[in-house]
């Protein structure tokens, strides 16, 4: 291995930090060797803080309506191919129903941007999710609004928000969305959410089209500063009805590399192992938990919906039902030494496990 880059690895166990200089060295050798020292590294500091814990939010993928265009997305405005669908507040509460039984104590509702679903419509669903299941976290992922809208959800009782940034520079954001899309508003609604007192969630795309390693070393940066309680990073996966059909993946040898940069830059951060990284290599999951992740977040979506949620193409389990996609789960999580946990999985302060 490098003496470099090991160099630069313990540097960043130890310290937490790395300027871009040595980032961008640090991302240029993603050897084998260099990435298993990674990953055990990773993995101490995750063991420190989370234990052998692995949390799960339930997803529920709740409206496929989005009134942006983003290039690489398949719920984008103008894929006029895209069969959309909204789920009813029941059918919602239904979803949650159902995920509490199967010992999921978050709850993530997602969708695209969709003006049906206006500011007291959310907050009124938010309500009801809290006065139906207290001891469980809810959290939104529907984009960009205003910081009044966020306050109004906050109110209701939203825990947390993703929000993923795709990208810190401004040139590669210009060329993943149109126009009327800026990094600066994604940066200022991220900034906004932390004020407010959310638990936030940024992340960006690996490999997506136009991508250099100056760019994720701009994300990494970024992250740093924002000092996020969740990062969400997967490999960009091309969906056959946008502008980038044609596009190549990211891989899954960079994606889990940045999974173990991430743990030791945040030690204490919530960090999953997507459902597109299982898309990409069939032990995807398995393989990102043990180069540091400590979340997965398996679809409590109904199955007569999930198919049409393609955010990109061969997306995974999208005929399971929520009970058989848990215990599948949790048996992978045992075979590599990990266990799901029925909590909350809230971020912690505390830079030693302490269970």
């Amino acid at each position: 291995m490098n003496t470099a880059s090991k160099k630069l690895i313990d540097t960043l166990a130890e310290t937490h930090t790395l300027g871009r200089q040595a980032l961008l060295e640090l991302l240029q050798d993603t050897s084998a060797e260099t990435a298993q020292y990674l990953f055990a590294k990773a993995r101490n500091a995750r063991h420190r803080v989370y234990g052998h814990d692995v949390y799960m939010r339930g997803l529920i993928e709740f409206t496929n309506f989005c009134k942006n265009d983003c290039y690489y997305c398949g719920i984008r405005r103008s894929n006029a191919q895209a069969q959309r669908y909204r789920l009813t507040p029941e059918q919602i509460l239904e979803c949650c129903d159902a995920g509490y039984e199967l010992g999921f104590r978050t709850y993530v509702l997602q969708g695209g941007e969709d003006p049906y679903f206006t500011d007291e419509r959310i907050a009124t669903l938010v309500r009801r999710i809290k006065q139906r299941h207290p001891d469980c976290a809810v959290t939104l992922s529907i984009g960009e609004k205003s910081r009044e809208s966020y306050a109004l959800y906050r109110a209701a009782g939203a825990d947390r928000y993703l929000l993923r940034h795709e990208t810190a520079n401004a040139a590669h954001y210009a060329k993943l969305h149109p126009p009327e899309l800026s990094l600066e508003n994604r940066k200022r609604c991220l900034r906004n959410l932390k004020a407010l007192g959310y638990q936030v969630g940024c992340g960006f795309m690996v490999g997506s089209p136009y991508q250099t390693v100056e760019c994720l070393a701009e994300d990494l940066l970024f992250t740093k500063e924002l000092n996020p309680h969740m990062v969400g990073i997967g490999p960009f996966i091309p969906q056959h009805q946008t502008p980038f059909a044609d596009k190549p993946a990211g891989t899954l040898e960079q994606t889990l590399f940045l999974l173990g940069v991430l743990r030791l830059l945040l030690p204490n951060v919530l960090l999953p192992a997507t459902t597109a990284l299982g898309t990409i290599h069939p032990q995807g999951r398995e393989l990102g938990i043990l180069a540091g992740a400590n979340v997965v977040m398996p679809n409590l979506s109904p199955v007569s919906v999930r198919k049409k949620y393609m955010l990109y193409d061969n997306k995974i389990c999208t005929g399971e039902e929520a009970a058989e996609c848990r215990l599948c789960l949790a048996r992978r999580m045992e075979r590599i030494g990990y266990q799901l946990t029925v909590s909350r999985g809230d971020y912690l302060h505390s830079s030693s496990y302490s269970h």
